[in-house]
């Protein structure tokens, strides 16, 4: 009983030093001012579940040390911006200060200050942003990091916060402007960021500022009307020089060196590449092209312009003085100095660069008269945009167009020297073709969607959509997941190791008379494009059960893909192969429900002809056969033997029977005279 009293005595006073002790050096870690490093402060600060009321609302202090180390103050203290902690009180505060950020970005702070928003922030304006609304916390990135919140690309989508129809400061403050984000979306500084990516077009901070936005009015803003032309040309250096081209001198230059306002012209938000009614316009264009007698002097063709057509079509913002560059307003008649045709590469230069390597490119290059240009298919003055259905871009409509020169007896048709005939018809009859024709399946492969619509090439160029190493990607613009099986397998170049050339979309399901898969002369041709590659073993199939019965025309039973699979062949060698060994009795299972391990085994393409692989079938039948032809042989040794014997027996038969014959003649003679005698 003693000692047990003892020893919790000492126990209790070891727990007690080591207690003062724990404290002693707790309280002096602290004193030394190794608590304020960051590691200090992340013991508590990275729990995810950590939470305190702050200004008597529970708010999360969780702080993620991966993301705080991948920001631009990773190099920095908590205290180096949290100043005001003191890391002996716990909780540190319970009222909410805001971080000072001018503490460090001093320039930026005082911009902040003058501008709407920090006034509106001073004013207590609850709506007003802070550098943390735009910047982020504690994940702060780089302005080039393309994840950064001030990134260009986000920048629209980041003032769109507030500034986006029916957000609440654009419901209850006083903004001249609306639907700013829409507008600037359509824009041509909006799509070049958007559309195209070009991360130096022209965002909000670009002509508003990052840190000093001020309202038009006031003489100091970037967008006030002095300061607007020196914003814009910041980007748009040679502007004079440019405007000085398409709009007459005394408009854009009324006082020497002084440019009027770019907002003139231009909406602030909704600016676009147009021409304006100065100079060349529309109108001039029209005082004579709105003729219908119009013709031209030359070869007497209409020179009418249906102006109500233009301003349907998808050109209906552009110029005419766009197109037919080549005009001079300084000209009695604008037009006279146009010498060349429209170069529809002007804007669409990336088409244009496609078209000038495709065939019908090279044609026209060539100056043959049968190469097709831009507008043979989209038209001239009323092009329509490919969903249009009045369009001859649109999807059920693009057979009709490409059938004008490729159908038997056509131009296209002519020319062409391959294997492939009757292709417009055969493309109808084909799956695609009821599919976009019969079906109206707008979705449905047309002859753009293979051959592309403006880079048609030859099946033997490389950069053919159409080449053997393409024809998988091409198809996989719809077929998505058939692609992913078919590069997988054992077919594709990715995976085979072999000179020989592999098997293509084309070379099962052909170009333009596609089958569906589950009709029954596709089930049974599919037979013998296996065969054109693996001869030897398409023979062993059609000597099985399988094979015999398939070649009378039964669809159901097993065929190559039933067993190997379609698109996703692999060999019985990897696991995921339908003939591995762990696959093999599923496999069997799908016609044979009742399959086991052993029913698995069967020799599917078991031969008597190879004696290495399949050695007691190869014996075994010649055993059988060499017994067969024995036995005849004895046999017919037999009967040769036999047959003098035979003949021989049959001649003394014959007289046996003539003998025969004779007495029993004799014998009804003498009954007939003693009848006669009674």
């Amino acid at each position: 009983m003693k000692c047990n009293i003892l020893k919790s005595v000492i126990k209790f006073f070891t727990d007690f030093h080591f207690a003062v002790l724990t404290t002693f050096v707790f309280s002096f870690t602290i004193n030394s001012g190794l608590a304020q490093s960051n590691d200090d402060c992340l013991m508590c600060h990275d729990d995810p579940n950590f939470k305190e009321k702050i200004n008597g609302r529970l708010v999360s202090l969780y702080l993620n040390p991966s993301i705080f180390n991948k920001s631009v103050h990773a190099d920095l203290e908590c205290t180096d911006c949290h100043s005001e902690i003191n890391p002996e009180e716990t909780p540190h505060r319970t009222e909410y200060t805001p971080v000072d950020c001018g503490t460090c970005h001093d320039e930026e702070a005082s911009l902040y200050k003058e501008c709407l928003h920090g006034k509106a922030k001073a004013n207590g304006d609850r709506l007003a942003p802070n550098c943390q609304d735009c910047h982020g916390k504690h994940d702060i990135l780089p302005v080039k990091d393309h994840n950064s919140a001030v990134s260009p690309m986000k920048i629209p989508y980041l003032c769109g916060r507030c500034h986006r129809e029916g957000t609440e400061v654009q419901l209850q403050r006083n903004i001249p402007q609306d639907r700013i984000l829409e507008n600037y979306s359509e824009s041509i500084h909006g799509e070049g960021l958007l559309v195209k990516g070009l991360i130096v077009a022209a965002t909000c901070v670009s002509c508003h500022s990052a840190h000093r936005i001020l309202p038009h009015t006031d003489p100091r803003s970037t967008i006030s009307r002095n300061n607007i032309a020196s914003t814009c040309t910041k980007c748009h250096a040679e502007i004079e020089t440019v405007h000085r081209k398409v709009i007459k001198g005394e408009l854009w230059e009324k006082q020497s060196h002084i440019l009027p306002a770019c907002v003139d012209c231009h909406q602030p938000h909704q600016i676009r590449k147009v021409f304006y009614d100065y100079g060349m316009a529309d109108k001039d264009c029209l005082s004579c092209h709105d003729n219908p007698k119009i013709k031209s002097t030359v070869d007497g063709r209409s020179l009418f312009v249906n102006y109500t057509e233009l301003k349907g079509s998808r050109h209906d913002r552009i110029s005419c003085s766009q197109c037919h560059s080549e005009v001079n307003v300084s000209k009695r008649r604008p037009c006279e100095t146009i010498t060349k045709k429209v170069e529809c590469s002007s804007c669409h230069e990336e088409i244009g660069n496609e078209y000038s390597k495709s065939t019908h490119g090279t044609l026209f290059a060539n100056k043959d008269e049968n190469a097709p240009t831009c507008k043979e298919c989209h038209g001239t003055h009323g092009v329509l945009g490919k969903l249009n259905t009045e369009s001859p871009t649109f999807a059920t409509n693009i057979p009709t167009l490409c059938a004008r020169c490729h159908r038997e007896g056509e131009k296209a048709a002519i020319r062409y020297k391959g294997s492939e005939k009757d292709i417009i018809k055969h493309y109808t009859e084909s799956i695609h073709g009821k599919g976009l024709l019969k079906s109206g399946l707008t979705v449905t492969a047309t002859c753009t969607d293979c051959h592309t619509a403006h880079m048609e090439l030859p099946h033997t160029n490389e950069e053919s959509s159409i080449n053997p190493k393409n024809v998988a990607s091409t198809c996989g613009n719809c077929h998505h997941g058939i692609e992913n099986q078919f590069m997988k397998s054992i077919h594709s170049p990715l995976v085979a190791n072999t000179d020989k050339q592999l098997p293509g979309c084309a070379d099962c399901h052909s170009a333009h008379t596609i089958k569906r898969t589950d009709a029954e002369g596709f089930k049974l041709e599919i037979m013998d494009q296996c065969g054109r590659c693996h001869k030897k073993i398409a023979e062993t199939y059609f000597d099985t059960y399988h094979g015999k019965v398939s070649q009378l025309g039964y669809t159901k039973t097993a065929k190559c893909y039933d067993c190997h699979g379609a698109h996703d062949i692999l060999p019985p060698s990897n696991p995921n192969s339908r003939l591995s060994r762990q696959n093999v009795v599923n496999t069997c299972k799908t016609c044979h429900p009742s399959a086991n391990r052993q029913f698995a085994g069967y020799l599917t393409h078991a031969t008597h002809h190879d004696p290495v692989k399949y050695p007691i079938l190869f014996w075994t039948f010649w055993g059988m056969t060499g017994l067969l032809v024995g036995t005849f042989f004895i046999a017919g040794l037999h009967t040769i033997l036999w047959l003098p014997k035979s003949l021989q027996w049959r001649r003394k038969l014959k007289e046996m029977h003539s003998e025969e014959n004779l007495n029993d003649q004799d014998n009804n003679s003498e009954n007939n005279l003693e009848d006669k005698h009674e």
